[in-house]
């Protein structure tokens, strides 16, 4: 059930109902009421945060709130090398004056940002497919009753969460 209170729609009904908590204790003039909404709300607020969390781990990306981790494209490691060398070599051809040099090293860097897009992007789609499919067959198997195939499909969709958050992360700091 831990996993489960870091989904981004929990952490939206807890936000709401704690918030509902605290207006009927405000109303009824219940102390105990109003602490426990907002106990609820800001619960809530750090499943929302948890849900939203990655940490980059070299090629992989990990949900500390789930411990869920997803392996990245390989696009996106070969494109942050490529850009990496070409940025070294761009320095080397200024430092040395060698103008071939530099420019081998601008076209390895630009191609590499390339690459690193293609493989973000690649991430991106594969994480948004991996959390629909993870969520539609969490429900078939709620419906029919196998726990085992629930648990493999939420473990589809986290990874999938991963994968997406990780990717929208790394956009994000290119941006």
């Amino acid at each position: 059930m831990s996993n489960e209170n870091s989904s981004t729609l929990k952490s939206y009904l807890d936000q709401a109902t704690g918030a509902a908590q605290r207006a009927i204790g405000s109303l009824t003039g219940d102390a105990s009421t109003q602490n426990q909404g907002e106990a609820t709300h800001q619960q809530g607020k750090a499943e929302n945060e948890a849900s939203h969390t990655t940490a980059k781990l070299g090629p992989v990306t990990a949900d500390p709130a789930t411990g869920a981790t997803a392996t990245d494209h390989p696009k996106r490691t070969d494109g942050s090398w490529d850009q990496t060398v070409g940025a070294a070599k761009e320095s080397l051809g200024n430092l040395v004056g060698n103008e071939s040099l530099r420019r081998a090293g601008q076209e390895q860097n630009a191609a590499g940002k390339q690459q690193e897009a293609e493989g973000q992007l690649k991430d991106w789609g594969e994480g948004v497919k991996g959390r629909v499919e993870g969520s539609v067959g969490k429900v078939a198997a709620a419906v029919t009753g196998d726990e085992a195939q629930e648990q493999r499909a939420k473990e589809v969709h986290d990874t999938g969460k991963v994968r997406q958050r990780g990717a929208e992360a790394d956009i994000e700091r290119r941006a």
